[in-house]
């Protein structure tokens, strides 16, 4: 060392003050906080900007929080509905073609509609259906046509568009 150069001195290593630089951006560390990382020494910027985790979405570092989804890092607030885009961190959510989705959305954009409310037969909430032919029911919405009974468990009779009990349909025929 020469006479008035400051060393600095990290784990046994020794620099000139003025050596002590950031391995990318070549600026001297002097009393930044630097990173080190196996046998380089990074300024915080540099650091962050080679090695942070970054969203995803909006390819910012990721400092604290995240959510994980398929296998990619999102911010909590970037992790949202592709429809409606409300925040799916910690809610209930599905996807399609690997886009994430609430399951209202999921429910109006893709699922099977009832019969007889039109509402989407989504499954959530164990909501259990019936399926005959191209049609689906909520459970709730599947009754005779002609008495309101409900049908579910019980055999019925198609009459044109509606499905009817075996009761009607001998009425019907009397």
């Amino acid at each position: 060392m020469f006479d008035g150069t400051k060393k600095m001195e990290y784990k046994t290593r020794q620099w000139h003050e003025k050596c002590f630089c950031c391995c990318v951006c070549k600026i001297p560390i002097g009393t930044q906080s630097f990173i080190p990382r196996e046998q380089e020494i990074y300024c915080a910027k540099c650091y962050e900007e080679k090695f942070a985790t970054r969203c995803i979405k909006c390819n910012k570092v990721i400092t604290s929080g995240g959510v994980t989804y398929k296998n990619e890092p999102w911010h909590r607030e970037c992790f949202t509905c592709t429809h409606c885009e409300k925040s799916l961190a910690g809610e209930r959510f599905t996807s399609r073609d690997e886009k994430p989705y609430c399951a209202e959305c999921f429910g109006e954009l893709f699922a099977k509609r009832c019969y007889a409310c039109n509402k989407p037969i989504t499954g959530i909430g164990g909501t259990k259906f019936i399926s005959f032919e191209d049609r689906h029911w909520h459970n709730d919405c599947f009754f005779c046509a002609s008495c309101r009974t409900s049908l579910v468990g019980r055999g019925f009779i198609t009459d044109q568009d509606d499905i009817i009990c075996p009761e009607c349909a001998k009425q019907k025929l009397s």
